[in-house]
């Protein structure tokens, strides 16, 4: 994309309505957080090259909130990761979830994963640091956020990504990642896994994975828990034998209830443990 079209593409973008069109149907059981004392809706976001759309979400009242980054699946920031932002700011959290593929296409009005992937393929992890840089520098600056009190979760793609800017940005003071890839094929664009940064991880990053995830072979968790162990961090890994991929997605067949209440009750301790809330 010319650099033109793409800032013209940025500055035009918007974040999605509702669900993405790749995860039609929506489960009946879905779960809906309302917008009851909270101020919640999409930002603008600035950038190196213009501005990206994010969602946010924080108390009506108060200040100095302790900062939640939340990372999208491959699908961006549809309801589901709308949601979720609301569910930290009902606890007290300033949540922010910005659209880090917006360059690269609109993944939202895609109708399967197999459109999907292509575009995410192209997202540089220098620009997505670079973005989450810029995102927490907003979240401070203009939506009464606490430096000093700042987390990090993400769920798939964005589960691969909380390990790798948890390595890249030392002020993180915990992070959780759902199901995130752990190994992978490095190239231009993606040079590293989570694997290749485990042995110097600072930050404590707790992930939380499904024995029955048929894209993250659990051999490739042993070797992530074994290289961990030569860190400072101080991270952990839970599976959960009977949990396929994409357990915490409620919107989805995939949903197993026990798992993903269990593990938003771990990663709510996790942050309680490390002074972020």
């Amino acid at each position: 994309m010319k650099e033109i079209t793409r800032r013209k593409f940025i500055a035009t973008a918007t974040l999605a309505t509702g669900f993405a069109l790749a995860v039609q149907p929506i489960s009946a059981g879905v779960i809906t957080t309302d917008t009851k004392g909270l101020v919640a809706g999409a930002v603008k976001i600035p950038v190196k090259d213009g501005e990206i759309p994010a969602y946010r979400a924080l108390p009506t009242t108060g200040d100095n909130f302790p900062i939640v980054l939340v990372l999208s699946e491959i699908f961006g920031v549809h309801e589901h990761i709308q949601d979720i932002t609301r569910r930290f700011a009902k606890l007290g959290y300033l949540a922010i979830a910005p659209e880090l593929f917006v360059r690269q296409g609109d993944v939202s009005k895609l109708s399967s994963i197999d459109e999907i992937r292509p575009i995410i393929a192209k997202v540089p992890d220098a620009q997505v640091l670079s973005d989450l840089d810029a995102t927490l520098d907003w979240a401070v600056k203009s939506a009464k956020g606490n430096a000093n009190k700042l987390a990090i979760t993400g769920f798939c793609w964005g589960g691969r990504i909380t390990w790798l800017y948890a390595a890249h940005n030392p002020k993180v003071k915990a992070g959780v990642a759902w199901y995130g890839r752990l190994v992978g094929d490095a190239n231009q664009l993606q040079p590293k896994y989570p694997v290749d940064i485990a042995s110097k991880l600072a930050v404590p990053v707790l992930g939380l994975y499904g024995g029955q995830d048929t894209g993250i072979p659990l051999d490739t968790v042993e070797q992530m828990r074994e290289r961990l162990k030569s860190s400072s961090s101080k991270s952990e890994i839970i599976v959960y034998p009977d949990a396929p991929h994409a357990f915490f997605a409620d919107y989805r067949p995939s949903y197993r209830e026990t798992e993903a209440k269990d593990g938003w009750q771990r990663l709510l301790a996790w942050f309680k443990e490390h002074g972020v809330q």
